[in-house]
C-alpha cells in the first residue's frame, strides 16, 4: 500500500500511522458503509427547527407536546421580547423514535440520581454508547443551587468518565473560581452522555435519545439556576433558534411538569469556544458577574 498524505500539515504518513491518528481522534470503529456529511445533517436539522418554530409562532394557541418542558423569558430581564415554547427535537423515525419512547419510559421511572444513572447505563438507544469508552453522567454537588449543562464529553472526559475534566473543563473551573464556585458548590453534566467519535457535534437523533434523561436529571437535582454552556446546549434546553451570541447574558425561566418550581436559566459561552476565541472572555466575565448577582439575589 502506498504512503498516504495528511492534508492539513502535508505530512507523509504510513497507513499504520493514519490508522493510529484516526483512533486517537476517536474514530475507532466503522459504523457505516458510506461517509456521512455531518455538516449537511446539522444544517438540515437547523432548517427543520426554524420551520417548526415558524409554524408554532403562527399558531399562538398551540400547546407544547404533552409532558415536555415549557420555557418562557424572564420578565424581569427582557419584558419586551416575546415568550417562546420549546419543542421536542425531531427524529428521523423508526429506531430513533423508538429510542426516544424507551428513554422517556426509563428516565421517568427513576426516582433518584442513582436510579437515573443505572437506567442510563442500561439504555441502548443511542449509538454513541457503542463507540464510547465510558458513560459520562455528572460531577460536582447534586445539592448545589446551580447546575451547568454542556454539549458532549471529549476525549479526556471519555477516558475518565467525568464531565469537563479536559482543557475546557480546567478553564471552566478557573472561571467559576473567580466568582467563588467550585465543584463542591455546583453540579455539571451534558446533554449527551457519550463522546461523539472525533469530537463531532452530536446529531439530532442522538440529542433526542438523551434528552429525556437530561430533563429527568434536572428534575431530580432541582437547581435554582441552570446554565447551558454553548449553543447546542442552550438551543436544546431553551428551545430557541438563535445562536449563543444572541442568547448569552439573558435570563430565561425553565420548567417541566415535575419540577417543584421553575429555575432561572442563562446561557454562557462554552469554555472550549473561549479557548479558541479569547477575545470573547470579556463578555464571559460579564455573564459570570450576572450569575454571581443572581445567586446573591436568591440568597436574600
Amino acid at each position: 500500500m502506498s504512503a498516504l498524505w495528511y492534508a492539513v500539515g502535508m505530512v507523509e504518513l504510513s497507513p499504520k500511522e493514519v490508522l493510529a491518528w484516526h483512533i486517537e481522534a476517536g474514530a475507532d470503529e466503522a459504523i457505516g458503509d458510506e461517509p456521512v456529511d455531518r455538516f449537511a445533517v446539522h444544517e438540515a436539522a437547523v432548517q427543520q427547527a426554524k420551520e417548526q418554530r415558524a409554524t408554532v409562532a403562527s399558531q399562538p394557541d398551540a400547546m407544547p407536546p404533552r409532558g415536555r418542558r415549557s420555557v418562557v423569558q424572564d420578565v424581569h430581564q427582557s419584558p419586551q421580547e416575546p415568550a417562546s415554547r420549546s419543542t421536542v427535537p425531531q427524529v428521523s423515525g423508526g429506531r430513533a423514535e423508538t429510542a426516544v419512547h424507551t428513554a422517556v419510559s426509563m428516565a421517568s421511572a427513576a426516582t433518584t440520581l442513582a436510579e437515573l444513572k443505572q437506567a442510563l447505563m442500561d439504555f441502548d438507544g443511542c449509538g454513541l454508547k457503542r463507540t464510547a469508552t465510558n458513560t459520562v453522567f455528572a460531577d460536582g454537588n447534586p445539592e448545589a443551587r446551580i447546575m451547568f449543562v454542556g454539549e458532549a464529553p471529549g476525549a479526556e472526559e471519555d477516558r475518565q468518565g467525568l464531565p469537563f475534566v479536559g482543557p475546557s473543563g480546567q478553564l471552566l473551573d478557573r472561571m467559576l473560581a473567580s466568582i467563588g464556585l467550585d465543584r463542591t458548590s455546583f453540579y455539571i453534566t451534558n446533554i449527551v452522555f457519550w463522546r461523539p467519535p472525533g469530537n463531532r457535534n452530536p446529531t439530532t437523533d442522538e440529542i433526542a435519545a438523551c434528552l429525556p434523561f437530561v430533563e429527568r436529571h434536572i428534575e431530580l437535582v432541582d437547581p435554582e439556576i441552570i446554565v447551558p454552556l454553548g449553543g447546542p446546549a442552550a438551543k436544546t434546553l431553551l428551545g430557541r433558534a438563535e445562536g449563543i451570541t444572541r442568547m448569552r447574558g439573558k435570563w430565561f425561566s425553565y420548567a417541566t411538569p415535575h419540577m417543584q418550581r421553575p429555575a432561572h436559566a442563562m446561557a454562557i459561552y462554552h469554555p472550549a469556544y473561549l479557548l479558541r476565541s479569547p477575545a470573547h472572555k470579556r463578555e464571559a466575565w460579564r455573564d459570570l458577574l450576572s450569575l454571581k448577582d443572581k445567586l446573591s439575589e436568591l440568597s436574600h
